[in-house]
């Protein structure tokens, strides 16, 4: 069976807050499908939405993220903040303004949560045993233009493929190769749903094998504690957000 991924059309989920629970209902699963939404939707079904006028994006930025640094592109073509946000490196705490009716959209709360409900209810629905939910949303890449899709929560599938212990062609051990296995296939997912008027917030991949089904996955592993990460260095530069001060003042 070929590999496939199904982009899923919908209606217009509509800020300030819509139930989608709809949604998933006309969804057709099956067993071993993986599920990727947007985070966007998602979002907005938790009503995670201020009206663009009633509070400024720099202090939802700075009220959102756990690392904040303003930045202004010296071409003036953009205004951003690069952040550090439910650990993840994200311009602007991921809020977005595109596709929200006047509206800021941010990132939902507690997405591994909404992911396993996601995933229980069609699985007790279509009487299913292996199911993966991913929420994505896109990003930027370091010294590239574009962006690309990454998983932001997931439940029933896992992320990493430790390979740590195994040989390489010539026999030498791997000591600390992970492959991460879900932001590739979120990064197709989030190309599919597209970046404006596509109304596609949901895409289906079937027939995947190349991946491990768990009841017991989530973002806690897959994300790395900074002091042990690559580029600490770097993300180490992007000051701390003292939320608490920052709310007694806005």
């Amino acid at each position: 069976m070929k590999i496939e991924f199904l982009p899923i059309k919908t209606r217009i989920v509509r800020p300030p807050k819509d139930d989608i629970w709809d949604i998933f209902d006309k969804l057709k699963v099956r067993d071993g499908d993986i599920i990727f939404i947007t985070s966007k939707i998602i979002g907005i079904h938790q009503g995670r939405t201020v009206k663009i006028g009633d509070r400024t994006k720099e202090d939802l930025i700075q009220e959102e993220a756990e690392r904040y640094l303003p930045y202004i592109n010296k071409t003036g073509n953009f205004h951003v903040n690069l952040t550090v946000t439910q650990g993840v490196l994200i311009p602007s705490a991921g809020i977005d303004e595109s596709n929200a009716d006047g509206y800021y959209i941010l990132w939902p709360k507690a997405i591994d949560s909404f992911c396993r409900e996601v995933r229980e209810y069609l699985m007790k629905k279509f009487k299913l045993t292996r199911l993966g939910v991913v929420a994505t949303d896109s990003h930027t890449t370091p010294l590239r233009w574009g962006v690309t899709g990454i998983a932001i929560g997931l439940a029933g599938i896992e992320p990493l493929e430790d390979i740590r212990g195994k040989e390489d062609i010539f026999g030498r051990a791997m000591h600390i190769t992970q492959i991460d296995m879900i932001d590739p296939l979120a990064a197709m997912a989030v190309n599919l749903m597209g970046e404006s008027n596509e109304c596609t917030p949901i895409v289906i991949l079937r027939n995947y094998k190349n991946i491990k089904f768990s009841n017991k996955a989530s973002m806690k592993n897959f994300k790395i504690d900074p002091k042990l990460d690559l580029y600490q260095a770097l993300i180490d530069v992007i000051p701390k957000v003292d939320n608490q001060d920052h709310a007694k003042h806005s």
